[in-house]
């Protein structure tokens, strides 16, 4: 299982917030971000990537969810070996909120950039409905197998697409490609910011108002 921090305002929960980090970073990245959603029940599960050699960034150890093999764009940039292990430890972490009493349509899978393709290769694939998927700043992994792994108890999950329109690590039309990948009749929510790879004051605001609507 993976090292988490967890924070639970109003305890017992009824719902969770699965919530992955970014690349090179870790599980405290956002948790300041708790009491500004003002969400009382929700037990907030902040996972640690594992440490691994990232090949773009010269093979350094960092925590990563999956290794990027190259900067050019796609179905080889990364590692899908990664991307399926990790995916294994994210069902582990929903079915320990399973486990706690959560029932799976009040669990939400949020991720920031790498995290947030996490959360969305994830969510897509999952067997029974969750209440929502968070995408921030994030894109698509494996397009190549969402129409053969896409689960249809998922058709009607809600995702909230938040994207920088200066994003200088992962440009915008990445996230717009995700979007299009699994709109249809999802009810899908795209928010456009001015500000690069980041989270700013607009974004929280709508953040929280998307997750007060799912509660």
């Amino acid at each position: 299982m993976l090292d988490c921090l967890e924070f639970t305002p109003g305890e017992p929960a009824v719902r969770s917030v699965i919530w992955m980090h970014g690349l090179g970073a870790s599980g405290a990245d956002f948790v300041p971000l708790v009491p500004l959603l003002g969400l009382d029940r929700t037990r907030f599960v902040f996972p640690h990537a594992p440490e691994r050699p990232v090949t773009i960034n010269a093979g350094y150890v960092m925590p990563a969810w999956y290794d990027i093999l190259t900067m050019e764009r796609g179905p080889d940039r990364e590692s899908a070996t990664d991307i399926r292990e990790a995916a294994e430890q994210v069902e582990a972490l929903i079915l320990r909120e399973l486990d706690r009493g959560v029932k799976h349509d009040q669990i939400v899978l949020a991720g920031f950039s790498q995290g947030a393709a996490m959360a969305l290769h994830v969510g897509l694939r999952q067997a029974k409905p969750l209440a929502g998927v968070m995408v921030l700043s994030g894109y698509a992994v494996l397009e190549s197998t969402l129409s053969a792994e896409h689960h249809e108890a998922n058709a009607n999950t809600p995702v909230f697409f938040a994207h920088g329109r200066g994003d200088e690590v992962v440009p915008m039309e990445l996230g717009q490609r995700a979007r299009e990948l699994v709109g249809g009749a999802r009810p899908t929510e795209w928010h456009e910011y001015p500000m690069g790879h980041e989270l700013c004051h607009e974004e929280v605001r709508d953040l929280r108002a998307w997750l007060h609507r799912l509660a």
